[in-house]
């Protein structure tokens, strides 16, 4: 499992490691880390052109450090200084090892095969500061590897956020700790591909914030023995579709049988669509509250004005609500349920349910999922460019499988039914709605292989993301 932490955590713990340490031994550790992680990008360091670009703070430390280490082994190394001050043992290292700092910093960035983003890192707030915005910008358009270190400047490290213009990393090595922003978008995709450098920090049992891999998820799925009959692997029911929207009930349903259920319940208008895809559902024409024995609801999905969502927040079982079902929620009313209740909605229904615009959602993705949880006291699945999954207790967890090919009609209704077929086989409703996140990008990226792909494809495509997750 891959875990993030806040700055203050991480503040923290460095200051405890560096207790007991010899003055600079961290950043030491940092930077030979750092200076290997680059030599790794370069196709050979000696002769290599690589530019430094350093800020005022320890950042700008661990970039000189690491500078001075490739200058050593034959690079050519310049460090163009962006703060008010360097580092000054930093500097005095690099420019040791046969470092420089250059006359025009755009003609040596024009020349770099690497640039080494070391101006803010998890210390900075806010975008990248004017005078830096233009060296960034030439960095950029070089063509050379760029580097962040520890966290790519003008990026929020505690909650993922860009605020104005901020540096876009090919890659990223951070030190310790996974920080939030390079898990959660929009910075996670300023970061590149990202790099732990171990420095020895002692951090709390709790993250902040948590990714699931394969192991993790594979401990949380059920498996059936040979006692296991429909109930003890669970029913699920699922109240979706409509005139209009029939499809949707086909997809949920069918996210919910490709996601291991015992059986399938259905109530509502779209059976004859349901059965000629499944003939092994259970039909019934409503109400949910007579439908019969069910160990956890599905509703939302193509849902329209139909009703039914009161009958079955009344139910004593687990309950996720998607799509249409999201529509003027009550918050009292998921609050005062006995049983689990998971949202699931995208950022559009997130905003409407916080009553505030999308592209405030979008852009402060790991707030908004918190304050949905604490107001529903539910446990929230916010779909979207990082799917995040956020309840009262424990770390909001990321989902690391997503893929654009999730962009199409009728996934989420997928996700939907997958995640009610794990919370009906007894998984706590986190663990239900990070597992089905996972599973359903893993699905997407088996069905997509880099081409177009819909929905009902991604539903055919779990039992292949169960047997790789299982393998």
């Amino acid at each position: 499992m891959r875990t993030a932490y806040r700055v203050e955590t991480v503040r923290a713990a460095e200051a405890e490691v560096m207790a007991r340490l010899p003055d600079g031994a961290l950043m030491q550790r940092a930077a030979a880390g750092l200076a290997a992680a680059c030599a790794g990008l370069l196709r050979r360091v000696s002769g290599a052109r690589v530019v430094l670009l350093v800020g005022s703070g320890d950042n700008g430390g661990d970039a000189l450090y690491a500078g001075a280490r490739l200058a050593r082994r034959g690079a050519g190394v310049s460090a163009v200084l962006l703060g008010s001050r360097a580092h000054e043992a930093g500097l005095a290292a690099l420019t040791g090892a046969g470092g420089r700092v250059p006359g025009d910093p755009y003609a040596a960035l024009a020349r770099a095969d690497l640039v080494l983003d070391g101006i803010t890192g998890i210390g900075g707030r806010g975008g990248l500061r004017p005078e830096a915005v233009p060296v960034v910008r030439a960095a950029r358009d070089s063509g050379a590897v760029v580097v962040a270190v520890d966290l790519p400047s003008g990026v929020d490290a505690d909650t993922g956020e860009v605020h104005g213009e901020a540096v876009r990393a090919d890659a990223t090595v951070t030190f310790g700790t996974y920080k939030p922003g390079l898990l959660i978008d929009p910075a996670r995709e300023y970061a590149g591909a990202v790099r732990l450098v171990d420095i020895g920090l002692d951090l709390p049992a709790r993250p902040d914030v948590e990714a699931l891999q394969h192991a993790d998820v594979a401990r949380l799925l059920p498996v059936p023995t040979g006692e296991s009959d429909k109930y003890r692997r669970g029913v699920v029911g699922v109240v979706a579709g409509s005139a209009r929207y029939p499809g949707a009930a086909v997809l949920a349903v069918s996210g919910a049988l490709r996601g291991g259920a015992g059986a399938v319940r259905y109530v509502g208008p779209a059976g004859d669509a349901v059965l000629a895809r499944h003939p092994e559902t259970l039909v019934h024409a409503g109400p949910p509250g007579r439908a019969g024995r069910v160990q956890a609801w599905v509703i939302g999905p193509g849902l329209g004005d139909t009703p039914g969502v009161d009958d079955v927040l009344a139910s004593g079982v687990p309950v996720l609500v998607d799509a249409d079902g999201l529509r003027n929620l009550d918050p009292s009313a998921v609050r005062a349920r006995p049983a689990p209740t998971v949202l699931t909605p995208h950022a559009g229904e997130a905003a409407a349910l916080l009553g505030t615009e999308r592209q405030d959602v979008e852009s402060r993705r790991l707030e908004a999922v918190r304050e949905l949880a604490g107001r529903y006291g539910a446990t929230v699945l916010l779909k979207g460019s990082t799917t995040l999954v956020a309840s009262a207790d424990g770390p909001v967890r990321v989902n690391p499988t997503g893929t654009p090919w999730l962009a199409t009609a009728g996934s989420g209704d997928v996700l939907s039914g997958l995640a009610g077929s794990l919370l009906a086989a007894g998984l706590a409703a986190r663990d239900a709605a990070s597992a089905a996140a996972y599973l359903h990008g893993l699905a997407a990226r088996r069905a997509s292989r880099g081409a177009p792909v819909a929905a009902y494809d991604v539903a055919e495509a779990l039992p292949g993301a169960w047997r790789d997750v299982r393998a």
